[in-house]
């Protein structure tokens, strides 16, 4: 039996954001940016038409998302010591000692511990699916999204299409 896939990788899918991350469980890094790009595949079987899905919806719900994060500081809201409250105007972030103050216009606030590359791809993902369901049901398998941070740093993310996972 075949499998079939369609994968989406356009010069197109790329967001200018900048974020900061925590690692090794208490260090946070400066704040700085990158020049991302997105991709994303699909896999189940073909439908009436022979395709997977259509590409056009596929391109358009998926480049809809990524206008959503280009030029804004990316945060995240679950991290356990990353707080972020966020006003009418502003939005206040602390770490420890380390403090930041952003216009709200300027963030994305995004329901992820960090915003690593594999969290942004986790998010993408959600989101392109609940966009593409309407249109395409629950007759997909699964759905990848690649987020490259640095040319080549690829962060993967692959969700079943018909599973709750934190994102419906």
């Amino acid at each position: 039996m075949a499998t079939y896939k369609v994968l989406l990788q356009k010069e197109q899918l790329v967001f200018s954001a900048a974020h900061f991350i925590t690692f090794a469980g208490d260090i946070c890094e400066c704040l700085h940016g990158h020049n991302y790009g997105v991709r994303a595949e699909v896999e189940g079987p073909l439908d009436e038409n022979q395709y997977v899905v259509d590409f056009i919806a596929f391109r358009d719900s998926l480049a809809q998302i990524v206008k959503q994060l280009d030029h804004h500081v990316i945060l995240p809201t679950s991290h356990p010591l990353i707080h972020v409250n966020a006003g009418e105007k502003e939005v206040l972030v602390t770490f420890r000692e380390k403090r930041w103050i952003f216009p709200r216009e300027d963030c994305m606030l995004l329901p992820i511990a960090n915003t690593t590359a594999e969290q942004i791809a986790w998010w993408i993902a959600g989101q392109l699916r609940a966009a593409m369901k309407p249109r395409v049901g629950d007759r997909l398998d699964s759905l990848e999204v690649g987020v490259d941070e640095n040319h080549g740093q690829w962060g993967l993310c692959k969700i079943p299409w018909r599973s709750n996972d934190g994102h419906d």
